[in-house]
């Protein structure tokens, strides 16, 4: 399958989920606001997220898929699948383990990760209560994320970018099925997050059967950690928790430092990271997913100048289409969080401090999406010790800028100070790779950046002048009827991505018509698709 159709595949699916995941926050939102009670939930549902970016989506699957990949491809599907079996087999002993631990200790755990509820018994008991139903999800969705990381390597890419759409159509039937029956909301969307986790492994073995994948797991672990594949496995995954998951690692810098700023500011900096997220979600994961098996099979076959020409297509989708994501955020960041989450007990003050939030999350987006579509040169080549390196100096200015920028400017600092790190990791990026020859910018690449960069800017100004036109005649048209609203912002959206659209075609950086060729095209003239981006 081409990189575009993988990226499409997996991105459109993605978009589905991040859609479903909007209808999900809105119903959170209503429910918990951005109080006490929302506080505590986001910190619950942060915990297990972050240990499975490190542990599952992060470094494990950084390391697993290449190794997985490449055996396809030189010692058959029997061999790699016995491998699969030895891996899986030891992730659920350690994560098991672990959050049998995390169950014990989840009161320190919570004064580690929000001391600022230290001081707010009912807050802080509240958070503990509400991690412990949630913190069983890093080991189901550690399998679930195993589970696609084989179907991936078959290039089956559909299954998994879908189920994460099981999580938030569980969480929203939670206002139904569990909400009515807990103390609190809160306990009732804790509770839909774990049976989640479980329908997701349903869901994907249901796929893996029908490619005849049957996972066994062994339980003489001990005697597997001895194997050569298992020992090489655990030697690229160690450097990989901090190397691939450095932005949840910025963002549980973030939940520690705000949970300092007040009541409210770690719902403020949720809501926002959820806007951000549909296009590093549907973009930057669905390019890094899409983009690691595919360079790991091209290097194993020795195809140096393939791998370099597949890189820069990566590049180039990335900042096609995160550029004009960011810019949409900046410039509709109050009219996107009013229409989306300002109802029931979300305030028009929230929605304000929100949308600061997302402006400055928002600057750094497209930085993060370029990152994602570097980094998995790295993994494919087995190298996860540079990344470590670069992570640290990531993590370093992360930490320094907030510390700095929290003061002055509450929650939104802390934004800014994630933003100024996603610079400082592209530069890293870029720079390390070129270094090493694995890949280096071009002049031509440099310009059609520049004129995406240019056509987003025009696009963005093109929306402010409508908007500024509407509320000439209205005044505040975020005050009118949600019918109206969600008109005016459909308006204001299409204008928007139609002058980006006639801009990029007649700068020549894309051609409409072989976008519509690419997708169209059936899987077995994959290879012979023609670039979207013009050469």
């Amino acid at each position: 399958m081409s990189l575009f159709k993988s990226i499409a595949t997996f991105g459109g699916f993605t978009f589905i989920s991040r859609i479903t995941g909007f209808i999900r926050d809105m119903i959170l939102a209503n429910f918990l606001g951005a109080g006490v009670l929302s506080d505590a939930f986001f910190v619950s549902f942060k915990l297990p997220n972050l240990f499975r970016s490190l542990f599952a989506e992060g470094a494990f699957t950084s390391a697993f898929v290449p190794i997985f990949s490449q055996k396809l491809v030189t010692q058959g599907k029997k061999k790699s699948l016995f491998f699969a079996s030895k891996s899986i087999s030891v992730l659920v002993f350690f994560l098991m383990t672990f959050v049998i631990l995390f169950e014990i200790f989840m009161p320190y755990v919570v004064n580690v990760l929000a001391p600022g509820f230290v001081n707010d018994v009912g807050k802080i008991e509240l958070a503990i209560s509400l991690c412990r139903i949630t913190f069983p999800f890093l080991l189901l969705v550690s399998i679930v994320s195993f589970q696609a990381g084989i179907l991936n390597s078959f290039e089956k890419f559909a299954a998994p970018a879908s189920a994460p759409i099981i999580l938030n159509l569980t969480m929203i039937m939670s206002s139904i099925a569990f909400v009515p029956f807990t103390p609190t909301p809160a306990h009732g969307f804790a509770i839909g997050i774990t049976v989640a986790g479980i329908l997701e492994i349903l869901w994907l073995q249901f796929f893996l059967n029908r490619q005849h994948t049957n996972l066994k797991i062994c339980f003489k672990v001990f005697k597997i950690l001895k194997d050569k594949e298992i020992m090489l496995l655990f030697k690229r995954i160690a450097p990989g928790v901090v190397g691939s998951g450095i932005y949840q690692i910025n963002m549980l810098v973030d939940t520690i430092l705000v949970s300092l700023v007040g009541t409210g500011a770690i719902s403020w900096l949720y809501y926002a990271n959820r806007l951000q997220q549909l296009p590093l979600g549907v973009v930057g994961a669905a390019i890094s997913v899409a983009l690691l098996p595919i360079l790991s099979k091209q290097l194993k076959t020795g195809d140096e100048i393939e791998s370099k020409s597949t890189q820069n297509k990566a590049v180039e989708y990335a900042a096609l289409l995160s550029f004009p994501a960011a810019m949409l955020m900046i410039v509709m960041a109050k009219p996107m969080i009013n229409i989306l989450f300002e109802h029931g007990q979300f305030s028009s003050s929230d929605t304000t401090k929100t949308a600061f939030a997302l402006m400055a999350y928002s600057i750094g987006l497209p930085c993060y999406v370029i990152v994602k579509a570097l980094m998995p040169n790295f993994f494919a080549r087995g190298d996860t010790i540079t990344p470590v390196k670069f992570s640290a100096v990531v993590f370093s200015a992360h930490l320094i800028f907030s510390l700095i920028l929290m003061r002055p400017f509450g929650h939104v600092g802390i934004a800014i100070a994630t933003t100024i790190s996603a610079f400082v990791s592209l530069v890293q990026y870029v720079y390390g790779l070129k270094k090493r020859g694995f890949w280096s910018y071009s002049a031509d690449l440099l310009t059609k950046v520049g004129k995406i960069i240019l056509a987003s800017i025009i696009m963005g100004g093109t929306i402010l002048i409508i908007d500024y036109g509407i509320n000439l005649y209205l005044k505040d048209w975020l005050e009118l009827n949600i019918i109206i609203k969600l008109f005016i912002f459909g308006v204001m959206s299409v204008f928007g991505l139609a002058t980006f659209l006639f801009s990029v075609t007649i700068m020549n950086v894309l051609n409409i018509s072989e976008v519509l060729k690419l997708l169209k095209r059936k899987r077995g003239n994959d290879d012979k698709a023609t670039t979207v981006v013009k050469s």
